[in-house]
């Protein structure tokens, strides 16, 4: 895939939501771009519950010499959604509404690789609750994050 493409899923339209990311996990379905752009290299979990990891490098800095806040929001609000994004049955689809981020200590490439735990916490028709904890190699807590993301139905093929 090219930086211009966008994935095309249709291929896992069929599947709960669970079963779509556990095919782009193993590479059966398209990956997400921002994953191959971040260089997010840990994937798995369970039904209501995703981690994904990174090893932080330079590239991800900022210019005062830490991890970029940006990049740790993306990998809590990855976290966050695809553990609701796991919960969707066949033909639901999400969004998120907000992010709410909380830094707890810097982050840098001595911080090994972080893992990012997502889970939901509330699971409704509408909408659902999930939040998101970061930790560095060493067990610490670096970031935490809270979601809200909307669910609805997946609009019909236009043909």
């Amino acid at each position: 895939m090219t930086e211009t493409q966008t994935p095309d899923l249709t291929a896992l339209a069929e599947l709960d939501g669970f079963e779509q990311l556990m095919a782009i996990f193993s590479g059966g379905g398209p990956g997400a771009p921002i994953a191959e752009t971040l260089g997010m290299d840990g994937f798995g979990g369970e039904r209501g519950a995703i981690y994904v990891e990174l090893v932080p490098e330079p590239r991800h800095y900022n210019p005062i010499g830490s991890v970029h806040g940006g990049v740790m929001s993306t990998l809590l609000d990855t976290a966050a959604a695809c553990s609701v994004h796991s919960t969707l049955a066949a033909g639901e689809r999400y969004t998120s509404l907000d992010l709410n981020v909380k830094f707890l200590r810097p982050v840098t490439t001595d911080s090994g690789r972080l893992r990012c735990e997502g889970s939901v916490l509330q699971r409704g028709r509408r909408t659902a609750l999930a939040e998101a904890r970061l930790y560095d190699a060493q067990g610490r807590l670096v970031a935490h994050a809270t979601s809200t993301c909307m669910i609805f139905p997946a609009e019909a093929p236009a043909g």
